[in-house]
């Protein structure tokens, strides 16, 4: 959790993530999209289309963080049951929200306007709905939960209505240096400077790298705080020439 306390968990719902078919692209984008904003992502779960298992993630996670969001479900198909699994989490009942029904037989024609196309009005009772400017179909939101659509360009531009009602802490900035040595030759200076890092707020993350025939890794840091990045990278750099090796900063 951040220095702000706002903290965020994430439901990746579908099959097709599981297995493999699917690359999940949400995850990184909305982690950085919280990112900007002071909020934390803390945890993702995964979890096919069954019911009992998305009402067990939601509810652990949306007592757990500020914000919860999902992606994926909310479909026309019969497996698209992400709507109806919030609502049994809330314990409310699952009604057609009347704007939502406008949009969608405004944007079909009523001819073609089908109960496949229906099931996309439904929402929790209660819920307010969340824009969809690309494909019409909106997403919802009840209490702390936002239910996103799965397709990335859908869920971003459904993030970009929600702006104004994540509010958060300091924005999260990074440093990335790249450091040409394998991770057990500089681990004892790391820990040490990451363990005085810490009490200033800034973490750090090592990702070990063979290319180039050259082991090293790239040592992430991250806080809110700009002069606290700073002064750790300096320490970083410092350690790494006494090792005899110099560093680079990478643009990320």
């Amino acid at each position: 959790m951040g220095r702000s306390g706002v903290s965020a968990g994430l439901v990746v719902i579908g099959d097709e993530i599981l297995s493999g078919r699917t690359r999940d692209a949400n995850i990184a984008h909305i982690g950085r999209w919280l990112s900007e904003r002071g909020v934390t992502l803390a945890e993702v779960r995964i979890v096919p289309d069954e019911t009992e298992m998305i009402v067990e993630a939601v509810n652990a996670l949306r007592t757990r963080y500020t914000h919860l969001f999902t992606t994926g479900g909310i479909g026309p198909t019969h497996d698209d049951i992400t709507a109806e699994s919030i609502a049994r989490a809330f314990g409310r009942s699952l009604v057609f929200h009347p704007e939502a029904w406008r949009r969608l037989e405004e944007h079909y024609g009523t001819e073609h306007f089908t109960p496949a196309r229906q099931r996309m009005a439904r929402v929790p009772e209660g819920a307010e709905l969340i824009d969809n400017p690309i494909s019409i179909a909106p997403g919802f939101r009840l209490e702390n939960v936002f239910v996103l659509a799965g397709v990335p360009e859908i869920a971003r531009a459904m993030l970009d209505s929600l702006g104004h009602l994540i509010v958060g802490g300091k924005p999260m900035r990074s440093l990335v240096l790249d450091i040409p040595l394998p991770e057990s030759a500089f681990a004892g200076p790391l820990a040490e400077i990451a363990a005085a890092a810490a009490k200033t707020g800034v973490r750090i993350g090592s990702y070990p790298y063979y290319r180039d025939g050259r082991a090293g890794a790239e040592i992430v840091l991250r806080g809110t705080d700009r002069s606290s990045l700073e002064k750790t990278a300096v320490r970083i750099e410092a350690a790494a020439r006494e090792a005899g090796v110099s560093v680079r900063r990478l643009e990320r």
